[in-house]
């Protein structure tokens, strides 16, 4: 859905990109990964929604929208109950792991972010958010990650630093945005507009330091994608990129 790998991934250790490949801008640090935890039934999670929306035009961030499934199955009176198109167990598995790391507790709720996979903040409280991500921004990252157009349907990719131990590399696909009218529960009647929603989550490689380069399908119309390099669900985030080819970012 959204973004097809090749057939067979390409890495090749220690090579450079190529003189056509017009490399994407990048900070020393690398930018900041936000993913919000949320529902389409959840009463609370749209003012969140919102607020991630204008955080996925911010060039510092990495905006990732995860729909739980925990919200699915609860009726609300009348209204009934709605199941969020988008929600996914493993989306709230990702949650779960992130709480046990970061809370030191298996319980989760939303609206819930996570920045850079090692502070946890509600939501909808902007000004907690925007401190962990200025916070977040000027710490330097293991991985140094570099995403370049290779032609009209190849993206290039580039890893580089030393991580402490062996990690892995991920693509991240979504929905850049969609419109839902909302017929039931918590919500009923309103119409959410949810941003980044991500519908797949890809294990390209595993990485243990040095140079990377790895070719993916770029994203099909309406879709975009992040590489994260992360251990594993629920680990700090150790480099990360946007590689939306429209937004050039």
């Amino acid at each position: 859905m959204g973004l097809r790998l090749t057939s067979a991934v390409a890495i090749l250790l220690g090579a450079g990109l190529t003189s056509n490949m017009a490399a994407v801008a990048e900070t020393a640090t690398g930018p900041v990964v936000v993913e919000l935890f949320t529902s389409q039934s959840c009463y609370s999670c749209p003012p969140a929604e919102e607020y991630l929306g204008e955080l996925a035009e911010d060039p510092r961030v990495v905006a990732l929208e995860w729909h739980v499934d925990y919200w699915d199955n609860l009726v609300y009176g009348s209204a009934g109950r709605w199941k969020d198109p988008y929600s996914d167990p493993a989306f709230t598995e990702r949650q779960a792991l992130y709480n046990r790391s970061i809370r030191r507790t298996g319980s989760v709720y939303t609206p819930q972010m996570i920045i850079d996979g090692a502070i946890e903040a509600v939501g909808s409280r902007r000004h907690t958010v925007d401190v962990a991500i200025d916070d977040s921004s000027v710490l330097e990252k293991p991985a140094t990650v570099t995403v370049s157009s290779n032609g009209p349907e190849l993206l290039a990719i580039q890893i580089d630093g030393s991580p402490e131990r062996k990690t892995s590399i991920w693509l991240v696909t979504y929905l850049q945005a969609e419109t839902t009218d909302v017929k039931r529960g918590e919500n009923h009647g309103k119409q959410l507009t949810n941003h980044h929603i991500v519908r797949k989550l890809d294990k390209l490689a595993d990485w243990n330091g040095g140079s990377v380069s790895l070719s993916v399908d770029a994203p099909e119309p309406g879709f975009g994608c992040a590489i994260l390099v992360q251990r594993e669900p629920g680990s700090p985030i150790e480099g990360a990129r946007k590689c939306d080819p429209v937004a050039g970012s």
